[in-house]
């Protein structure tokens, strides 16, 4: 499929202002192209971003037929553009897509489109240390009908923005509140894909524990409400020993993270020892107690990773490294980030480069 390129005039671009905050500032187009059922997938183009005009029965709106992305893009020490594993999203995207009862896109043309609109966007590709640009490829269903089923037409759409850091203290432990009464997903649902609702259903416990001093909301699963499944918006570990590092198994609950499989592809590199096991929440803070968990992280591609210096369960409070970033956690985002900036060997071929030098 030929993608339709209507730019903006030059005299009318923009570029990345000086101060930013995730999520809050959007570049100049956007991609999109409309699905009908029929005649499948068409109408591919990049415009100026704009507002979506929908009809007020479309599917979205009552009965959640929606999915989404994140990943970044990242400006290299040489100044050219990197993407980290564009495709494991994409894989993940129809993944979701088939969950949700939505058409699966083209990953090849997916990753072309986004390509020539991150090369009509450089200049918004931030420049300084630690930033990116966001990327948040989504669908949606847009058929107008009020009974229950699968919508028969669909908007796929591109936006991108400059990113900071994702929390405000950066690179320091966050705390987070384990909730033991409500509930993210449930095996058999869709908290694997990576949908809208999922969000949602933690707004309400995770608003009410910022009032508390807590940064997110770690989630139990919905059948024994004891074994650890993610935190809000990161996958968990924990590091025993200073040298084994433990994160929850895929339940079909738990969302598959691409930063999560990274690490646990990497760790080993570096000499740790890594494992997914079902993690008992009570055993869990019994080896914080006693020391035997000696870091705890999260991990995203909005946070990278993130230290957890203390944990809330049932109104007691259980520090860990006495809330301090530990080194393991500080080695993996040092590698991570210097793989996704070029300043270190990408030995697993993840990096995927723009070649922004094209003029659109």
């Amino acid at each position: 499929m030929i993608i339709d390129i209507k730019p903006l005039d030059l005299s009318k671009r923009g570029a990345c202002p000086e101060t930013y905050s995730f999520g809050a500032d959007f570049s100049d187009h956007m991609f999109s192209q409309n699905f009908e059922q029929g005649s499948g997938w068409e109408k591919a183009e990049i415009t100026p971003y704009h507002a979506l005009t929908l009809d007020p029965s479309a599917a979205v709106f009552h009965y959640g037929q929606e999915i989404f992305e994140g990943l970044k893009a990242y400006r290299s020490f040489d100044g050219t553009t990197n993407l980290f594993r564009p495709s494991e999203n994409f894989k993940r995207f129809n993944r979701s897509a088939k969950r949700m009862a939505m058409p699966e896109v083209d990953e090849k043309f997916h990753l072309q489109a986004l390509k020539a609109l991150i090369a009509l966007d450089n200049n918004w590709i931030p420049e300084q240390a630690g930033s990116s640009l966001y990327i948040r490829p989504t669908m949606i269903a847009t058929g107008k009908k009020l009974g229950l089923g699968a919508s028969d037409s669909y908007i796929h759409f591109i936006i991108t923005g400059p990113a900071g850091s994702y929390f405000k203290g950066g690179f320091e432990p966050v705390s987070v509140y384990i909730a033991d009464e409500y509930r993210r997903a449930v095996v058999g649902g869709v908290g694997e894909a990576k949908t809208g609702g999922n969000y949602a259903a933690s707004l309400y416990i995770s608003e009410e524990v910022v009032k508390l001093g807590y940064s997110q909301v770690l989630w139990l699963d919905a059948v024994h409400g004891k074994y650890i499944e993610e935190v809000g918006a990161m996958n968990i570990f924990f590091v025993y020993d200073n040298k084994h590092i433990v994160t929850p198994a895929l339940s079909g609950s738990i969302l598959p993270g691409i930063t999560r499989d990274s690490i646990l592809k990497l760790a080993p590199a570096l000499g740790f020892e890594v494992s997914e096991e079902r993690l008992d929440v009570e055993q869990i803070l019994a080896d914080i107690k006693s020391g035997k968990i000696t870091e705890a992280f999260g991990c995203g591609t909005a946070a990278v990773i993130s230290p957890v210096g203390k944990l809330c369960w049932k109104g007691t409070d259980y520090v860990i490294n006495n809330n301090q970033s530990g080194e393991i956690s500080k080695q993996l985002y040092d590698e991570l980030t210097g793989i996704q900036y070029g300043t270190r060997e990408d030995r697993f071929g993840w990096i995927e480069k723009v070649d922004s030098a094209v003029t659109i």
